[in-house]
């Protein structure tokens, strides 16, 4: 059902807006009550805030401003988005982007902590958030915010998403160590780790998959419904079954976890009886493009 969500438009949409109120749910109930402060541009905008109520004394309540500054924050990242990464990316961006940053601002931040044990709440916040994001990146879309730069750069260079935040959580955390406390950038820290290592396993497009396809059709049909259907380049090679004595094609492809659903119905259409074989984390060198959707 959820692979499905994946790949029907309608139903992205819906998946979106869960997988943001999950993550806008996830920072008020278990992050703010406990002086903790997310990674990225969100943990930047946390940051401020707390500096505008403990400097200026601005005092709003239970209402938490670091969701409209998120939300003014993330006009040059949907510029750069709008210029380089496409219309349907910039609106799922867009969708995801408001619908946290209101329901941040919306949802009332707990007086008191939901859980007292500072460590097992950063382990089930780290857990939601990671999932959150990672969902909404497997479906096309962002949580704005450094994630949008990071998808950017996984486009283009392949870098990691959730190891890319990590180098910019450690320059911020530094920023929380000189105005803050230890414990309150250790547990952080524990907390943003924990939601990089979420994302990368389960944002699918990050996960790399080697797919061999053993069918006894010949023909050109096959590898060229595969190219495009998904955009990635078929290897084959002709073959014989050792049981059967019959020859057979061995194609191979290497493709985003994501694609694997989209891979298996081209080639079931074509022939209902093909083998497959998927192999998911596999290391690829060489011209391997990191697709968005």
């Amino acid at each position: 059902m959820l692979n499905k969500a994946y790949h029907t438009s309608w139903l992205q949409v819906v998946v979106l807006l869960l997988a943001s109120a999950l993550a806008a749910f996830t920072t008020n109930f278990f992050i703010v009550p406990h002086g903790l402060y997310n990674g990225g541009l969100l943990g930047l905008c946390q940051v401020i805030r707390t500096l505008l109520v403990t400097k200026l004394g601005l005092d709003l309540g239970s209402t938490d401003i670091a969701g409209t500054l998120y939300l003014l924050a993330n006009i040059p990242l949907l510029i750069l988005a709008w210029r380089s990464m496409g219309k349907t990316f910039v609106f799922k961006l867009i969708l995801c982007t408001v619908a946290q940053s209101l329901l941040m601002t919306v949802i009332p931040v707990p007086e008191k902590a939901v859980l007292d044990d500072k460590l097992t709440t950063c382990l089930i916040a780290g857990i939601l958030n990671g999932l959150a994001i990672g969902t909404m990146m497997t479906c096309g879309g962002s949580s704005g915010g450094m994630d949008t730069l990071w998808m950017f750069l996984s486009k283009k260079k392949g870098y990691s998403v959730g190891k890319s935040g990590i180098v910019f959580n450690i320059c911020l955390y530094l920023l929380c160590l000189v105005l803050f406390d230890a414990k309150t950038v250790i547990y952080s820290a524990i907390f943003s780790v924990l939601t990089s290592v979420f994302i990368d396993k389960v944002h699918q497009q990050n996960i790399t998959a080697q797919a061999l396809i053993i069918t006894k059709t010949k023909g050109d049909e096959i590898p060229q419904a595969i190219m495009g259907a998904t955009a990635r380049g078929v290897t084959f090679w002709e073959g014989k079954g050792a049981y059967t004595g019959e020859d057979v094609r061995v194609l191979c492809v290497c493709l985003s976890k994501y694609e694997i659903e989209t891979l298996q119905h081209t080639v079931r259409e074509i022939d209902p009886h093909a083998f497959i074989s998927i192999q998911e984390g596999v290391h690829t060198i060489g011209n391997f493009k990191h697709h968005l959707t």
